[in-house]
């Protein structure tokens, strides 16, 4: 199998400085292609780009842009026109979680979940789809969660976001699956990152390079076929 069928192609990931997001990244610059990612810190993109390029010979680039503000947005992508000339595929990553009963839950810690993880979506979907349309097509990976098809106490925002982002992505492959722009949504379960504030280093969960193998999978598949939802869960989970 080619290892660098990416080669030429150029990817852009959000919240990609840790966890699935990096993992993802690692994966597509492993298989030759251009990545841009972004994070919400100058720190934490610059020690991103530093470790993929240190692992990768392809060209990785990153800038500080939060999601959630749909100015920052434009300015992202305004800048990849620059730095990279074109876009292939976008990963939409970006995720918070903040688990708390829906009586503690502020104003504030819905916006929040809401806007990035739901709204964050929309915005770098609607700035990439005018791209990929231009560029004759490409792909949007959108992470989201088996959360968004199951509902638990404790989450009811990031229920919410995952199960807005499930529909957001089913209509948005309906809308614009001719215009050769192919459309999935990724739904890990259980996922060692830390993300939430759960403890890493569980050995039942899925592993962050398993997601991005995931995604190789989905790009490599021929363009007249489209995986459309993929449900990803622990082979044994915890008893």
């Amino acid at each position: 199998m080619d290892k660098t069928f990416l080669t030429g192609k150029t990817a852009l990931v959000t919240g990609a400085t840790r966890g699935i997001g990096f993992a993802i990244a690692q994966a597509l610059a492993g298989a030759g292609a251009t990545v841009a990612i972004c994070g919400r810190t100058k720190d934490s993109v610059d020690q991103a780009v530093r470790r993929l390029t240190n692992e990768s010979t392809g060209k990785v680039v990153g800038k500080v842009a939060d999601v959630r503000a749909s100015t920052e947005v434009k300015g992202l992508f305004d800048w990849l026109d620059s730095e990279v000339k074109g876009l292939d595929v976008l990963v939409n990553n970006a995720g918070l979680a903040i688990m708390k009963s829906t009586a503690e839950l502020t104003v504030e810690d819905w916006r929040q979940t809401i806007e990035t993880n739901l709204s964050g979506a929309f915005y770098c979907s609607r700035e990439a789809l005018a791209r990929l349309k231009n560029r004759g097509g490409g792909y949007i990976i959108n992470i989201g969660s088996l959360a968004g098809k199951n509902a638990f106490a404790r989450g009811a925002a990031y229920n919410a976001s995952k199960f807005g982002l499930n529909g957001f992505t089913e209509a948005m492959m309906l809308d614009h699956r001719y215009d050769n722009v192919r459309v999935t949504h990724i739904m890990p379960g259980s996922v060692d990152t830390g993300f939430g504030g759960g403890a890493a280093g569980a050995e039942w969960k899925i592993a962050p390079e398993d997601i991005g193998e995931i995604v190789l999978m989905l790009l490599r598949m021929p363009e007249r076929t489209l995986v459309s939802q993929v449900e990803v869960r622990p082979a044994k989970p915890r008893k």
